[in-house]
């Protein structure tokens, strides 16, 4: 009994010292103070929970604190998005995951950003990534792409990766998914490189050539909207879907 009671006091002990310093690391950064963060609250808490949001592409407004119906709808949209409650409410779970999200973030990028904008007149085209872009896409739309592509089709030839990447904008196109690059990618259960955290791995060039050749209208699947491992795949439905071609190691299907 004495054994027992040691060996579960060691363990308690050994979970205390992980989470204070996961505390501490996140402390480490820029982040978020104790205080819940909910529609109607200013402040720092709430730039840094903007600019959060604004460097993933779910916020689009302006970086000033105050937490209104915009930021209220971006907020709900993240929770949706990772799996969350979506009541708009920022407290501990929430700031986590965006935290998780966004260990690249630091509060400079959002100035710039504004400062890049301002010098746009708001409506200039981005540059790099988005060059010649017919599809209204921004940057961090085509990262994340470039991110899915990498998470899901690494290894796979060249048309492969291509072809993932066009599922995407296909599903984006498709009324029977959400409308935008991040609701159709975060929508839950839809892409294996989400559930697992490979969506957060840095895409090679690779993977950001393929996203570019599918925006700019290369379909290898032919409109395909699924696609799946039939050596993993553990969904019987996807079987049901009519097959159009094996690309790699994937079946692309309607």
């Amino acid at each position: 009994m004495n054994k027992r009671l040691v060996i579960v006091t060691l363990l308690l002990m050994v979970c205390l010292i992980g989470l204070y310093q996961l505390k501490e690391d996140i402390r480490s950064e820029e982040t978020f103070s104790d205080a819940i963060v909910k529609y109607g609250s200013t402040g720092k808490d709430v730039e840094e929970l903007q600019g959060r949001l604004k460097y993933l592409g779910f916020y689009d407004g302006k970086v000033d604190g105050v937490y209104g119906w915009r930021t209220l709808r971006s907020v709900k949209w993240f929770q949706w998005e990772f799996g969350m409650t979506a009541d708009g409410v920022v407290g501990p779970r929430t700031k986590l995951k965006l935290w998780e999200a966004t260990k690249k973030w630091t509060p400079d990028m959002t100035m710039e950003k504004s400062e890049q904008t301002g010098q746009t007149g708001g409506g200039g085209a981005d540059q790099g990534l988005t060059t010649s872009n017919s599809l209204g896409l921004s940057e961090n739309d085509l990262t994340i792409m470039a991110n899915a592509v990498y998470g899901e089709a690494r290894g796979e030839p060249y048309e492969g990766q291509v072809a993932v990447a066009a599922v995407i904008l296909n599903r984006v196109k498709s009324p029977q998914f959400p409308n935008t690059v991040h609701g159709v990618i975060f929508q839950p259960g839809a892409f294996t490189a989400v559930a697992d955290g490979q969506i957060w791995l840095t895409p090679n060039e690779t993977a950001k050539r393929a996203v570019r050749d599918a925006v700019n209208g290369w379909d290898p699947t032919g409109g395909c909207i699924y696609y799946f491992n039939p050596e993993t795949a553990t969904s019987k439905w996807i079987w049901t879907r009519p097959q159009v071609k094996k690309i790699g190691k994937h079946i692309f299907c309607m």
